[in-house]
């Protein structure tokens, strides 16, 4: 339940970060870092990230960690399936606003595209290797990514780094994100990175399953020491989302550790439990919830209706539905 209701809440934020209103407008916490730092929209993506790599150990346990053709199977049919998804949305979105012109603009990454790449990647390395050295691995692939930033001048911001060289020379400026960095498809080193650590905390809450004290001690004691050696490597490696530095994974794996020792604290301990339906409902439905904001959204945004109708016609819905027992996660807010 713990790790549905993280999930769940995880999701909650993202629909909520992505859509904070006007974007001329938008509170102070619902803003990303310029470039190197956190805010807490930072903390959004990299939680769902290290979830899905804690899910992906239970969901891998059925085929015992094997790699068999079954498994692989499985595995690349949902990764591409994942990114497909994340390519239809872009290609939603830009049906609606430009039609069916100017597809050499559509963008081809995003975030799904991006968990893709990382739960494929992933999984098929918890399929190969002998779990023991999963944290080795882990450690292995944000030394080499820190390495190949720092060797390359590529952690700061630049058209020149080898993130935006790589996008570039794959995809064209055309069918890239315009912010100030790059997609980084590169940058997916560090995601893969990410979702082990996820899914070594997976591991610790099944080799721990009957004693959930010492699940908690063992997620808290992991998860305080990764966060402060990311806090302490980043005056080398600064902390930094767009390009997915080695200390922001550390940094942000370390956060989500913790906060999951207390919802386990918190819903298995103390059984603290009626206040996590609205969150699990979404745990259990992150891609039908995260797909069905992003479509409202892009419909909502080409509607020219004013935020204040909206809201207005929003809050005529609630008052209609009042009374009616809903027992999903499915509220637009």
């Amino acid at each position: 339940l713990s790790l549905d209701v993280m999930r769940g809440i995880t999701i909650a934020g993202m629909i909520l970060v992505n859509n904070p209103g006007s974007w001329k407008y938008v509170y102070t916490p619902l803003e990303h870092a310029r470039w190197n730092g956190l805010t807490p929209t930072d903390l959004v993506f990299p939680f769902f990230m290290f979830i899905m790599g804690g899910s992906m150990f239970f969901s891998l346990r059925k085929y015992n960690f094997k790699l068999s053709k079954e498994s692989v199977t499985k595995v690349l049919r949902r990764t591409v399936l994942i990114f497909l998804v994340g390519l239809g949305l872009n290609l939603f979105g830009h049906v609606c606003y430009n039609g069916f012109t100017d597809f050499h603009n559509l963008r081809i990454l995003g975030v799904m595209q991006r968990l893709a790449l990382a739960y494929g990647f992933g999984s098929l390395i918890g399929l190969a290797i002998n779990h023991k050295y999963i944290l080795q691995v882990a450690a292995g692939i944000l030394i080499f990514y820190w390495a190949l930033l720092g060797f390359t001048h590529s952690m700061e911001m630049s058209e020149d780094s080898i993130i935006a060289i790589v996008d570039r020379t794959l995809f064209g400026t055309s069918h890239m994100y315009h912010d100030d960095m790059a997609e980084g498809l590169l940058s997916c080193i560090g995601s893969i990175a990410h979702v082990l650590l996820g899914f070594y905390v997976g591991k610790v809450i099944q080799d721990c399953k009957k004693n959930n004290e010492l699940i908690i001690r063992n997620i808290f004691i992991f998860g305080t020491i990764i966060l402060f050696v990311g806090f302490l490597l980043s005056y080398g490696c600064p902390i930094n989302k767009k390009i997915w530095s080695s200390t922001f994974v550390l940094v942000t794996c370390g956060f989500a550790s913790l906060f999951l020792a207390l919802l386990i604290w918190i819903i298995d301990i103390n059984g603290k439990k009626k206040w996590t339906l609205f969150f699990e409902s979404f745990g259990i439905n992150p891609l039908y919830l995260y797909v069905q904001g992003d479509i409202l959204a892009v419909l909502l945004g080409m509607s020219g209706i004013s935020a204040f109708t909206r809201f207005r016609r929003i809050a005529g819905l609630g008052y209609l539905l009042r009374g009616i027992k809903l027992d999903t996660g499915i509220f637009l807010v």
